[in-house]
């Protein structure tokens, strides 16, 4: 499921935002659509031109409350009627995910049913990107679980040490229905709200947060500048140009005679 709205505070409007001459929205959709053994790819939105832009290219889209504070909360709301056991979060500003992405958390998913929630996690692209705040880290358990999340390092150990077992928080997250249907009786918490890091939430309250790690962090859109990131990301990467491909390829017709 994506959750989609278009009252983004640092770039309004961006999923409607043509990226290869497409909307950001419509890229992040169509990778799903690829992806093999996913019943369903639903976009979840309370806006009218998302809800058309998605029905216009043949989707599927269900409508909710413009109340809600983040995707997750949407997504709980939309998925109360839809029959599944467990559900896949695609963030709608990432149109460089790849469909393989998806299938890792399809994965872990049936390699450990029971478990409550799966995140994705990436490789840092250097040192630098432990303290920068505009991005999610985390540090990984022996076990592979996230043990904390941050934005700004709090070890004290060298850049090149400290990356041996802190990752990038993506944004693919996988819950099981039944859990995610209870997670919004938790109250909020402290940490999670003053840092703005929804994953700290579940861990303050015990929750198990089960890592998901992929070989690759493609950049999102959180903001104009970052288009050129995504470009550029894009350009260099022959695997990225044949998933566009593929994903946009024209529809073949056959008449039957």
């Amino acid at each position: 499921m994506i959750p989609a709205r278009l009252a983004s505070t640092r770039f309004p409007k961006k999923l409607l935002e043509p990226f290869r001459g497409q909307p950001i929205l419509e890229h992040v959709r169509r990778r799903a659509l690829m992806v093999q053994g996913l019943e369903r790819v639903i976009v979840a939105t309370c806006d009218k031109e998302i809800e058309r832009l998605v029905i216009d290219n043949g989707g599927e889209v269900i409508m909710t409350g413009d109340h809600h504070p983040n995707g997750t909360s949407r997504v709980t709301e939309a998925m109360q009627s839809v029959d599944c056991t467990h559900i896949v979060l695609v963030q709608a500003d990432e149109p460089l995910i790849m469909p393989e992405h998806i299938e890792a958390m399809m994965e872990a998913i049936r390699t450990n049913p029971e478990g409550d929630v799966f995140n994705a996690v990436g490789p840092l692209d250097g040192d630098d990107e432990l303290d920068q705040i505009s991005s999610v880290k985390c540090a990984l358990a022996m076990n592979g679980d996230i043990l904390y999340c941050f934005r700004r390092s709090p070890a004290i150990a060298q850049g090149s040490e400290q990356r041996r077992y802190m990752r990038k928080l993506l944004g693919l997250i996988a819950f099981r229905k039944e859990f995610l249907l209870n997670l919004m009786d938790l109250p909020e918490t402290s940490i999670s709200q003053s840092e703005s890091i929804e994953q700290m939430k579940l861990l303050q309250h015990g929750v198990r947060l089960r890592a998901v790690e992929l070989d690759e962090a493609v950049p999102g859109v959180n903001e104009p500048s970052d288009m050129e990131l995504v470009e550029t990301c894009f350009a260099s990467s022959p695997q990225q140009q044949v998933c566009f491909d593929r994903a946009f390829a024209p529809k073949t017709v056959v008449d039957a005679q």
